[in-house]
């Protein structure tokens, strides 16, 4: 048995010489000092010797065997977390020498970048912007454009709704219309506005649809505006935005808010159309929501989604990849 004995202790003490990890280590301790280990199953066999005096030399022989395998193990996996511990400071190392180079700025965002250019383009064509909550009652949101409870166009509209107030009467808005009502309770006509923002609808994402978009909206209110001002107006934007090449028409269409309504199209200079919003003379009954006597002012208003015109603009094939956050993706606009 002590030749077992050193046998063990010599083939552990080699093991944990060629050790690379502490992992290694640790399998070193289950297999000899374990609870199956070679060193414990020679301590089990100690009472089958058959004199006390052979019992008395094996188990000595043991017990320095163990404690020169524990304490070999106590210093091999000392070292070894040392020299991991090194590794890992390396690869976690910052390095805080002050830059001597100028660094490389970022830029907006490929949505803000349209965000700022639309403005630009309505603020040039004589628009004021303004903007309004995210969290609407549904008066604003719904009634007061024209959409009372149980009005089918409310069905056009996947609503989150808010738990606020009485159900039902608060939700994220669907559209920054809102913000249109609000200018005409508090601004004096005549009003040449725009609205942008940010809108929810509570609908699948794909790649032309998501939950969370952008919306920019314009508003006009003055004494004897008709559908041609309208014509005008998108022909303009769209001549300033995409350029002398691209051109715009109406197709009749229906909205709530709205009476004639017309969706609108672009022409590409392929001679392609691509449908870009919706628009309209402001309904009656929204005027008179929005305190104006319809009889005095007339007025149009017209929408589009931003991320839609940032995804024409640069050819982006998926909406989602502008919220991928893929550094790839981005550094491209």
């Amino acid at each position: 048995m002590i030749d077992q004995i050193k046998a063990a202790r010599e083939s552990a003490l080699k093991r944990l010489a060629a050790a690379a990890t502490s992992d290694d280590v640790r399998a070193v301790e289950i297999d000899v000092l374990g609870k199956k280990g070679t060193l414990t199953d020679l301590k089990t066999a100690l009472g089958k010797l058959s004199t006390i005096e052979e019992k008395k030399q094996a188990g000595s022989a043991l017990n320095e065997a163990s404690a020169t395998v524990a304490d070999a193990l106590a210093a091999r996996l000392a070292e070894l977390r040392r020299a991991e511990r090194a590794v890992q400071l390396e690869i976690e190392r910052v390095d805080l020498t002050e830059i001597m180079r100028r660094p490389k700025r970022g830029h907006a965002h490929v949505v803000t970048q349209a965000w700022q250019r639309l403005e630009d383009v309505f603020v040039g064509l004589g628009f004021q912007v303004a903007e309004g909550p995210e969290v609407e009652t549904d008066w604003y949101n719904f009634e007061a454009l024209n959409m009372p409870a149980n009005h089918p166009a409310r069905s056009m509209h996947d609503t989150f709704y808010v738990d606020h107030g009485s159900p039902g009467s608060t939700v994220l808005r669907t559209h920054t219309s809102p913000v249109q009502m609000r200018v005409m309770q508090t601004v004096a006509p005549p009003i040449y506005m725009i609205m942008p923002g940010r809108v929810f609808r509570n609908e699948t994402t794909d790649a032309t649809h998501l939950a969370v978009f952008h919306q920019i909206e314009g508003l006009v209110i003055d004494r004897g505006i008709t559908l041609p001002d309208l014509a005008g107006t998108i022909e303009a934007f769209t001549k300033s935005f995409f350029g002398a090449d691209f051109t715009s028409r109406l197709r009749p269409s229906y909205f709530p808010f709205t009476e004639p309504s017309a969706e609108f199209d672009i022409r590409t200079p392929s001679g392609e159309w691509l449908e870009l919003g919706g628009s309209g003379m402001v309904h009656p009954n929204v005027l008179r929501a929005g305190g104006l006597d319809p009889e005095e002012w007339s007025g149009f208003a017209f929408g589009f989604g931003i991320d839609r015109m940032a995804k024409e603009r640069h050819a982006i094939n998926d909406l989602r990849e502008m919220y991928s956050n893929d550094v790839r993706f981005l550094e491209q606009f």
